[in-house]
């Protein structure tokens, strides 16, 4: 029995010398940092090394712990020391390890939240923009035509003749339009402008209105260029109300704001926008 007693102390005792024995790394100097990582990373086992390594590199820099991962550079001891931290001192070569594994978690778990926070933002902008987008074209613009008309003096000065109705329930005291004049045998628009027009009265709800318009023929509307058979194409780009608040003017997605919601949702598609709330 004392036999048995004894030896499972000697036991318990080298293992606690093994576990005593494992270098550490010291951060109390840059001497100390630089001498201390050698030594961990050379008590460690070969397959081990270069995780270690890894490891360092992402706990010097938490920051940029993904970008550690994938860079072949191997930073040596010296750099390792320059922004050693507390992070790291006293710590075994299996700690450090261990360490930049959970700084890797919890940054995967931040950028996920995010990315999340990011789709649930931009998916809400999106249907805004769409629903007042549907309103606004409730507005419609009936006719439309260009053509170059004579002025009182004599002098050819182009004309818009455009009808509208509202369709939307409130009034409207200003329309602002994007008018876009082309012919059939030219690629390129001749004219791609927008104006406003302040409706004299306001547009009440249900109220169509013929509007003849007379742009500045200085202008590129006035081109002398443009062909008598042209098509002009009238869209409402905004609205007034009575009081001359804009109506429905939620803006659209920006083309870099697309690109983002695009890959988000093929990178996270399935997973309920709920999980952000």
């Amino acid at each position: 029995m004392w036999s048995l007693l004894r030896l499972s102390a000697i036991t318990l005792s080298l293992c606690v010398l093994a576990g005593c024995s494992d270098p550490k790394i010291d951060t109390s100097s840059m001497p100390a940092a630089v001498v201390s990582i050698e030594n961990v990373r050379e008590a460690m086992p070969a397959y081990k090394r270069d995780e270690f390594d890894k490891a360092l590199a992402i706990m010097a820099m938490p920051n940029f712990g993904s970008m550690a991962l994938l860079s072949t550079k191997r930073m040596n001891a010296a750099e390792i020391a320059e922004s050693a931290n507390v992070r790291m001192h006293g710590l075994t070569g299996d700690q450090v390890i261990k360490r930049a594994d959970d700084i890797l978690r919890e940054r995967r778990a931040r950028e996920r939240q995010q990315a999340l926070s990011t789709l649930a933002r931009l998916t809400e902008k999106q249907a805004r923009a769409a629903t007042d987008r549907e309103q606004r074209e409730r507005f419609s613009i009936d006719s439309a035509r260009y053509y170059i008309s004579q002025s009182p003096y004599g002098t050819p000065e182009p004309a818009l003749d455009i009808e509208v109705t509202n369709h939307t329930e409130q009034a409207v005291s200003q329309v602002f339009l994007r008018g876009v004049v082309t012919s059939a045998d030219r690629s390129a628009p001749w004219v791609d402008e927008t104006f406003y027009y302040v409706i004299a009265g306001g547009l009440e709800a249900g109220e169509t209105a013929m509007w003849r318009l007379a742009p500045n023929r200085f202008s590129a509307w006035g081109n002398t260029q443009i062909p008598s058979e042209v098509t002009l194409t009238v869209t409402v780009e905004g609205l007034d109300d009575a009081e001359g608040n804009p109506l429905w003017d939620s803006p659209e997605l920006s083309k870099s704001e697309v690109e983002r919601l695009e890959h988000l949702i093929h990178e996270y598609q399935g997973i309920a926008l709920s999980t952000t709330q």
